[in-house]
């Protein structure tokens, strides 16, 4: 009989109190791109903001794929003593949120899935490139972050683009470093843009949230099916305002979604630690 993939020990920083909820960030992120967000979300709530592998303070490993990232997030549940939680996953972490709630779905209480759909997008020449561009870069050899991010202009010259890349830069004994394993993410790109495809759906209870932002493509009309297929409770809505980083662009209309949605502790109850 066939193991499945190995999980690892995501990094995780928590804030607040009250019903669990695993923030869960896109490719390149780290759970502290959701921070400003996740402060208002922990008045009422224990936020769990995660570093899936190959990022941030998570292990490395040559596997980058998104039963693996599922195996992870059942094995973190697991460690933290936690029958179920509810997930929010944005782009890359919304399609690991979504395999979990398919393949584990007694795990997940509530899912929330930010501007992306279980679709195969294709090649993204974008990210390669920006993978390539960061891989050629030895962050040691430069004194400040603003000097990577000048090294990084030609292969994006959106100065918001250049510091979300740069912003995965750590200052190891002095010297800076990049923080993801480019390699394994670079060579794993096929496998994110796309997304599983025999995945059973999840039960038809089951609370799906989607929020896409209205200058975003990355959930068509056409994408509605798929969603479906797999999440039948499935609620969808557009921040006509925002483009792919929806809790970005517009983080008072999507924390008035999340508000309404994701389970929420009395705050009289509240203790904090």
């Amino acid at each position: 009989m066939s193991r499945g993939p190995e999980p690892v020990a995501l990094a995780v920083q928590e804030l607040g109190a009250g019903p669990p909820v695993l923030v869960l960030h896109g490719l390149l992120g780290q759970g502290r791109n959701w921070a400003s967000l996740a402060k208002p979300l922990a008045a009422r709530r224990r936020i769990l903001l995660v570093d899936l592998r190959n990022h941030g303070r998570s292990p490395h490993r040559p596997e980058m794929s998104y039963p693996a990232m599922a195996a992870d997030l059942a094995a973190l549940l697991d460690r933290l003593g936690l029958a179920r939680a509810s997930f929010l996953g944005h782009s890359m972490g919304g399609k690991a949120a979504m395999a979990l709630a398919c393949t584990a779905p007694d795990r997940v209480d509530r899912l929330v899935v930010v501007d992306v759909a279980p679709v195969d997008y294709g090649p993204r020449p974008d990210f390669e490139a920006y993978l390539r561009a960061m891989s050629a870069i030895d962050p040691a050899r430069f004194a400040r972050r603003a000097e990577v991010e000048a090294a990084l202009a030609e292969v994006a010259p959106d100065p918001r683009n250049r510091a979300f890349l740069a912003s995965n830069l750590d200052s190891r004994d002095g010297r800076l470093a990049w923080l993801p394993n480019l390699g394994a993410l670079l060579a794993a790109l096929p496998a994110l843009a796309g997304f599983p495809a025999d995945l059973p759906p999840a039960p038809s209870g089951l609370p799906v949230l989607a929020i896409r932002g209205g200058r975003s493509d990355y959930v068509r009309p056409d994408h509605e099916p798929a969603f479906r297929r797999l999440f039948p409770a499935l609620r969808l809505e557009t921040v006509t305002e925002a483009g792919h980083w929806v809790h970005a662009d517009a983080p008072g209309a999507v924390l008035a979604l999340l508000e309404g949605f994701l389970p929420g502790a009395e705050l009289s109850r509240i203790v904090l630690t």
